[in-house]
């Protein structure tokens, strides 16, 4: 059914076996639990705890690039694991792909993504532990047409915005690095920036913010820094930033700059940054209608809940563009990636799984991968799927957490799990909740997002 490109380029050093990379991603997993309030390690801390460089990082956890093993006991020892070896294996012609792959990390980075860093590579024969955005090479990641055709069409387009709406881990970052390879592909410059990389204080003052977001793009287009000799504070801070832009990035390259911009309801807790902010992205996509120098300009904007804080109809970038929502998989996907584990299913296998994770992309994909990993029944495997021993249990302590962080929150969400039909939430709260994808919504109507949650939660929450 698919071919696979071999190569026997022989490489030193070793990577990660898969029971290694597993091993530590579970022991990082309950250290963010511990120590970090359930939140993910960004790189810059993970290079605090481990004294890794970043470029090192990358490479232990791409599982692609060799290493010494030093570098992989110094990792597994940042989180109390002794490193044995069954925890890594010598790369091979079936493991080895090109160092040039993007990854998530680079992209987080600003690395701007060019056509030519984007090689036919080999497949992962091997599944990855589900964790972040699928690779651009993986076998697993799932199309949902017509939404990947779509956001193609319209990348293209002077002055394009696409707008992509998702819950976390439903696959928004997947999609939006597959927009950015193809329009490489295409011949446009691109960068990756996510707003989470932002320091905190960046959001308490806009000149700071607007300085922060050019001077990362600048840097993902590989440009030197030199706000200096634009920026003017007699013009004010959107200007010297739209000035910026101009006169200098979208000056500098020849072709077209396809911006991809994450996590942007991080915004939304500011709500005059915001404010401002998103008018000045609104501003630009209308002035791609006509100036050249704008029409050069295509961005992609990404949010996991929906936009709660009042915009001005005439100011918003939210109500322009291409929407895009990602939705659940349907029992044919569910089927079809299960047949790329390459594990023997049923349609009564695909409704018992349904049952539990409702379609959710990454409770789909761990299930499957911990059937291929495990070599165990999917009934065995779902015995356990709703205790803290079972295979979401990570999953569901870390949204346990965040709950209790915030006990209205929590007091909300136990009314949608102990009601027998959709509640009204107040209508932050609903939008918080979504945006974990414990809820989903219709029309300010909340329901649990999959039977997972529910059997989970239910007894948890009941004295809220």
């Amino acid at each position: 059914m698919f071919s696979f490109h071999k190569r026997s380029k022989r490489k030193r050093g070793f990577i990660l076996s898969v029971g290694g990379w597993q091993r530590l991603q579970e022991a990082q997993g309950q250290s963010e639990i511990e120590a970090n309030r359930g939140q993910p390690y960004t790189l810059e801390e993970l290079n605090e705890l481990t004294k890794l460089s970043p470029h090192t990082l990358t490479k232990v956890r791409r599982r692609k690039i060799p290493v010494d093993r030093q570098t992989l006991e110094d990792y597994f020892s940042a989180f109390n694991l002794t490193l044995t070896p069954s925890d890594y294996t010598r790369p091979t012609a079936e493991t080895g792909v090109p160092h040039e792959q993007i990854t998530p990390i680079q992209q987080d980075w600003g690395e701007a993504v060019a056509a030519s860093e984007v090689e036919p590579s080999d497949y992962h024969r091997e599944p990855l532990l589900p964790e972040g955005q699928v690779p651009l090479d993986s076998l697993f990641y799932v199309d949902r047409p017509p939404v990947e055709s779509n956001c193609y069409k319209s990348i293209l387009q002077s002055g394009a915005l696409i707008r992509i709406k998702a819950p976390r881990r439903m696959g928004k970052t997947s999609l939006m690095v597959r927009i950015l390879n193809y329009a490489a592909q295409q011949g446009c410059q691109t960068v990756f920036l996510s707003v989470q990389l932002a320091d905190r204080n960046v959001f308490q003052d806009l000149d700071k913010f607007l300085q922060w977001f050019s001077a990362s793009v600048g840097l993902g287009m590989h440009l030197p820094n030199r706000l200096a000799d634009y920026w003017d504070e007699l013009f004010g801070s959107k200007i010297s930033c739209k000035i910026y832009f101009e006169q200098y990035l979208l000056a500098k390259t020849p072709q077209p700059l396809v911006l991809v911009l994450d996590d942007v309801d991080r915004l939304f807790p500011y709500r005059d940054l915001a404010d401002e902010f998103f008018g000045l992205l609104r501003t630009w996509h209308e002035e791609a209608k006509n100036r050249n120098i704008w029409k050069q300009l295509r961005l992609v904007v990404g949010h996991s809940t929906e936009v709660y804080i009042p915009l001005n109809v005439n100011k918003s970038p939210f109500n322009v563009g291409l929407p895009i929502e990602l939705e659940p998989f349907t029992a044919e996907q569910v089927e079809d990636l299960a047949g790329r584990y390459g594990l023997k299913w049923s349609r009564e296998q695909t409704e018992k799984l349904m049952a539990i994770a409702d379609g959710q992309p990454y409770l789909v994909q761990l299930a499957l991968y911990s059937l291929w990993h495990k070599n165990v029944a999917l009934e065995k495997l779902l015995q356990t799927a709703t205790t803290t021993a079972g295979i979401y249990g990570d999953h569901l302590q870390r949204q346990w957490w965040t709950l209790e962080q915030d006990p209205e929150l929590a007091a909300a969400f136990a009314q949608v799990v102990q009601a027998s039909t959709p509640i009204e939430l107040e209508l932050l709260q609903a939008f918080k909740l979504e945006s974990m994808g414990l809820v989903r919504l219709q029309e300010n109507q909340a329901t649990p997002s999959c039977s997972l949650y529910t059997q989970y939660f239910r007894d948890r929450l009941s004295n809220q």
